[in-house]
């Protein structure tokens, strides 16, 4: 009896280490190195461009990089070994549950019951493996763990379009507070010669000092959202950083874009819609197993609540693909409206261009003052802006259009 007890024990002691070991080892296993990124042209010092971006991401923030690790946990499974390690370990405790029941007894005890439950949660991973489900519950959680992180670096990317804007705003925002130091001193002229009142002076002073405050305003904004972008690409909060400009869209770019197919490719690799597609699956399977289980009663209350509710769980899958596909057309009209806007653009900023050079002319044949001069300058700085401005809001339809038909992400 004793050698029974000691090798009983020995049996537990193997075993418990087993029960936990073979569920929570595929998942501490050190995964291989995570996927390298490389990029473009790397950025000099204190300078990020936009292409750069996600990569620099992937390597140095840190809620990017958990998500590569989680991944990367999931992915190393051996899911052959995990199956055979399993095997070995229901063997092992249905030998030990064995060697216990040939003690009077002992099938009722604690011992006993807890190899039962350690057996029953490592069957249902075996048979998990067997059947296919864990392989694909992982598999469909790796996609939901690309899909959070495909919505940070579209976040990054947005963040970093919103910096330049504010940087065109800021440097527009100076140019202004310029042409209000030449209004006031024209204002002043106009004072000392009695053709305007104290008030007119004072007013114009103020508008300077309004701007100036808008302008400071501002510039702490940017400062504060440079410091989220540096914390995004893993520089230090408060370094310097100087952002290169967008890339253009080309009319290649633009003439390859195609509603209807890449509508279809959006809505496969689109994440919510295959969660809802899921969500549908299970309604189906829960009105299917109710339904047969009621013997399709139509006169039964119950038959007909499940009913209800899997045509429910149907319209509101309708409603999410149909939602997208809205979406996603508007996606497109925005990147061919922002297209033609653009043209519009370039045309008058030629048109300025012109404008400015008569302007210089008249200026050096002294027909017109330099104020007339400067005022024309300022012209085609704003036709400038609403250019560059217009190229930005191309560029972000195209991009956030782009992580449509690739990632079946619509942005926010």
């Amino acid at each position: 009896m004793k050698k029974r007890w000691t090798a009983l024990l020995l049996a537990l002691a193997m075993l418990s280490a087993l029960a936990v070991g073979v569920l929570a080892d595929e998942q501490s296993k050190e995964g291989p190195a995570a996927e390298e990124t490389v990029q473009i042209a790397p950025d000099a010092e204190g300078t990020l461009r936009f292409e750069n971006l996600s990569a620099r991401m992937k390597t140095g923030y840190y809620t990017v990089m958990s998500l590569e690790e989680n991944i990367a946990a999931i992915e190393c499974i051996d899911y052959d070994k995990m199956y055979e390690d399993l095997r070995d370990g229901l063997n092992q405790i249905a030998e030990a549950q064995w060697m216990m029941l040939q003690i009077p007894g002992a099938g009722e005890t604690y011992t006993y019951k807890s190899l039962q439950d350690q057996y029953d949660t490592l069957r249902k991973t075996f048979d998990d493996i067997k059947d296919g489900k864990l392989q694909q519950d992982n598999a469909d959680l790796v996609r939901q763990l690309r899909d959070a992180e495909n919505q940070l670096l579209m976040a990054g990317q947005t963040l970093y379009i919103n910096l330049l804007g504010l940087e065109d705003q800021s440097a527009a925002l100076t140019r202004q507070a310029a042409a209000l130091d030449r209004t006031i001193e024209e204002v002043k002229l106009r004072y000392e010669l009695g053709q305007v009142s104290a008030m007119t002076l004072q007013q114009t002073e103020a508008g300077k000092a309004q701007a100036e405050s808008g302008r400071a305003k501002l510039d702490a904004g940017i400062e504060q959202l440079r410091r989220q972008l540096n914390a995004m690409i893993g520089e230090e909060l408060t370094a310097p950083l100087t952002l290169h400009a967008l890339p253009a869209v080309t009319a290649e770019q633009l003439s390859a874009m195609d509603v209807e197919k890449d509508l279809e490719k959006a809505k496969a690799v689109s994440y919510d819609l295959y969660a809802a597609k899921l969500t549908l699956d299970d309604a189906d399977e829960e009105y299917k197993d109710k339904a047969r289980d009621l013997g399709y009663n139509e006169d039964n209350y119950e038959y007909i609540a499940v009913k209800h509710r899997w045509q429910a769980a149907q319209y509101t899958y309708n409603a999410a693909v149909q939602s997208f596909e809205l979406s996603f057309r508007s996606l497109y009209d925005s990147v061919q409206s922002y297209a033609s806007a653009l043209n519009a653009a370039r045309v008058s900023l030629e048109c300025e261009r012109s404008d400015l050079a008569a302007a210089q002319l008249k200026y050096e044949q002294g027909t017109i003052s330099e104020n007339a001069l400067h005022t024309a300058e300022d012209d085609l700085y704003t036709a400038q802006d609403t250019v560059s401005g217009t190229e930005r809001d191309l560029f972000t339809a195209y991009n956030n259009y782009r992580w449509a038909v690739d990632c079946g992400l619509l942005a926010g």
